[in-house]
């Protein structure tokens, strides 16, 4: 029997509810809508020469309808998919955000030794994760490896704004675009001298500054449970993005096992280990989100080598039995120490 669960791992379940109330001349203004598939929630405390909400959220709506014209994957006009669409050896220009977030991903894949992949799309098309609920079949060997044949970065060649493909890839950046777009909500609210905030975009967030009344935003990061959210930890963040990954939120069972999203580029298989979610804490959000892809695909062993080689901060929760045991990097310990 087959069943199917795809809600988004959210790191932050509960911050709205941890942002409180205030008396203050300085509220908490917040706009709220719908992008990337998915939601934005975007706090901020007001300054004197700050927008209003509604013409604020008006620049934010033109930038995410524009990021969504350059990197969707459900767009036949997008320039992503105008990329997967072009022959085998072909060149195409591509907007800065592409080039920005093919950059990253090449950095991450070659740091991770091709734990992290842009060119997953093969394998989410053959599992089943791209389509209509109930797709989900588990691929032969022949299957298998001829949509491995479409997969690895090596594939992807950047000369400037022009990238060219030696192989039928099919590039997937969700595993950075909504972190990504976290730090340029950021940068656009610098532009406006708003130093205060809390941005979340489909579960990815990031907060800086501080409350009126002195206190710091917090977040909840999630217990990894699949029947309900419940708060696991609850952080004060200041200046870092935050993005969790999980096999708890997205993924199917076929006959007593669990396929998760997360896909091992180097295998071309769901994760199968007992790393239940992994978050991340970084300067930028952009890169916790890929690290935390990259720490989640790599394992609970793996994974923390490679998280203690690269003073990266991160949470692991691993599945134990009926229940879950944590354990944190010393980077990780040594921020939540410096907030409490």
């Amino acid at each position: 029997m087959l069943r199917r669960v795809t809600q988004p791992v959210i790191a932050v379940a509960l911050a709205a509810a941890l942002t409180g109330c205030f008396n203050s001349a300085e509220p908490v203004l917040e706009v709220t809508g719908s992008t990337m598939g998915s939601s934005y929630s975007i706090k901020w405390v007001g300054v004197g020469d700050s927008p209003e909400p509604a013409a604020l959220q008006a620049s934010l709506e033109a930038m995410f309808e524009q990021f969504d014209r350059e990197v969707s994957g459900w767009r036949e006009d997008s320039d992503l998919a105008s990329f997967n669409a072009s022959p085998v050896g072909a060149c195409r220009q591509i907007p800065e955000s592409l080039v920005d977030l093919v950059k990253a991903a090449e950095s991450l894949n070659q740091r991770s030794g091709g734990a992290f992949d842009i060119t997953v799309g093969p394998l989410l098309d053959l599992w089943g994760f791209h389509g209509p609920v109930g797709k989900h079949v588990l691929p032969g060997d022949d299957e298998l490896r001829h949509a491995l044949e479409r997969v690895g970065q090596h594939h992807l060649r950047l000369d400037g704004d022009q990238l060219c493909k030696d192989a039928d890839v099919l590039l997937d950046i969700s595993g950075l675009a909504a972190g990504y777009m976290v730090d340029e909500v950021v940068e656009h609210l610098g532009v406006h001298g708003i130093t205060s905030y809390m941005v979340e975009i489909t579960g990815e967030l990031k907060a800086a500054g501080l409350k009126p009344g002195g206190s710091p935003w917090r977040i909840a990061i999630e217990e990894p449970r699949d029947d309900d959210r419940v708060a696991q930890l609850i952080l004060p963040l200041d200046g870092y993005g935050v993005s969790t990954s999980g096999d708890y939120r997205n993924f199917f069972e076929y006959e007593g096992k669990r396929y998760s999203h997360t896909f091992n580029p180097r295998s071309g298989t769901p994760v199968m280990h007992q790393l239940a979610a992994v978050t991340v804490l970084h300067p930028s959000t952009m890169q916790a989100d890929g690290l935390s892809t990259v720490l989640h695909v790599l394992g609970p062993e793996e994974g923390w080598e490679f998280a203690l080689a690269h003073d990266v901060a991160a949470l692991f929760v691993v599945r134990q039995g009926t229940g879950f045991v944590s354990r944190a990097t010393p980077e990780f310990n040594a921020l939540r120490k410096g907030k409490e």
